[in-house]
């Protein structure tokens, strides 16, 4: 690989010559421009972004963790935040902690190594050693959809419990009273019990009790939620289902399907996400959107305001307001 001096023994210059026009940081005259440039072309030359970052004091490199690759809620965000940052003139560095705290506070140390310039934490879940790394890194952060605890960030987020409720809402609005919940794991933290949360809330405000086998835990993935739908139908009998997520709720449709039990005749299903599979599912789904793209947009932006101190002061929270979408997996139930 050839190196800057490389370039300057070819071009007949200074190394410092070539800097120069390498960063546009002094003038250089026209014809030594030239020689220089025609050096760098002939040697395939790339300029190294370790030694200007070391210079500049910057990488333009964020960092990005998330829990799941795999789930395409977090493949949307990712999305979301590498264009919003792409068109700023930043590249990502995206680490899947697969749903590990230690992988995730390895990964952090990682990214801190690299230098970034921020990061943008979708938690895997609490976890002492994370928090007290990234209070101490000093590096711009924003936690998204999922808060640390004991980390003082700005948080962009779903209001979950709103979303949870607007689902269950729609449901007995329909006329259900035999409605089932698939929570998400508890490890995901306030995520899961906000979106329960929700569904209580509004379960108690039509004045309909929650039965002790109404709620069922799952692991935010299709064969979860396949699992816990398959335990509501043998032991609840439900005549709708409010899931935790997109992915739960098509693991739902699939164990409908497989007892014979028609959605939405039978049983209705509601998601949460609203990520692009879930309307492409038959029947496609009912679910609370998130503007999934919009939210990871969001937290790209808010980082990029501390980096170039727009904003400054204590970290805040910037709240996405969820909304419905209905589709072919809701309709009024038969006789109760």
């Amino acid at each position: 690989m050839s190196t800057i001096r490389d370039v300057a023994a070819l071009a007949g210059v200074s190394y410092t010559t070539v800097s120069h026009v390498v960063n546009n940081t002094r003038p250089v005259r026209a014809e030594k421009r030239e020689r220089v440039l025609a050096a760098i072309a002939e040697l395939h030359f790339v300029p190294s972004a370790v030694a200007r970052s070391l210079k500049a004091r910057a990488t333009a490199t964020i960092g990005l963790l998330v829990p799941s690759n795999t789930n395409p809620y977090f493949a949307e965000i990712a999305r979301g935040i590498e264009g919003h940052l792409r068109r700023h003139g930043y590249c990502v560095f995206l680490c899947n902690s697969d749903n590990d705290i230690a992988t995730q506070y390895a990964y952090l140390r990682v990214l801190h190594e690299k230098r970034i310039d921020g990061l943008i934490v979708a938690s895997a879940g609490d976890d002492v050693r994370m928090a007290r790394a990234l209070s101490q890194s000093g590096v711009p952060v924003v936690m998204i959809d999922r808060p640390i605890a004991g980390v003082a960030a700005d948080l962009v987020q779903t209001d979950h419990e709103a979303g949870g409720a607007i689902a269950t809402r729609h449901l007995l609005a329909l006329g259900h009273t035999r409605v089932g919940c698939i929570a998400g794991s508890a490890s995901a933290g306030g995520i899961s019990a906000s979106r329960v949360a929700g569904f209580r809330r509004a379960m108690a405000e039509h004045g309909v009790p929650v039965a002790e086998n109404a709620i069922v835990e799952a692991d935010f993935s299709s064969p979860g939620g396949r699992m816990a739908a398959s335990t509501l139908f043998d032991t609840f009998a439900p005549s709708a289902i409010f899931a935790g997520n997109d992915l739960m709720a098509i693991g739902a449709l699939r164990a409908a399907a497989e007892r014979g039990i028609r959605v939405p005749a039978d049983c209705s299903i509601v998601g949460f996400d609203d990520i692009e599979m879930s309307r492409y599912v038959y029947p496609a789904l009912s679910t609370v959107g998130q503007a999934i793209l919009r939210l990871g947009e969001t937290a790209a932006s808010r980082l990029l305001d501390r980096i170039n101190g727009v904003t400054t002061g204590a970290p805040c929270q910037q709240p996405v307001a969820p909304r419905l979408l209905v589709r072919e997996s809701c309709g009024r139930p038969l006789l109760q």
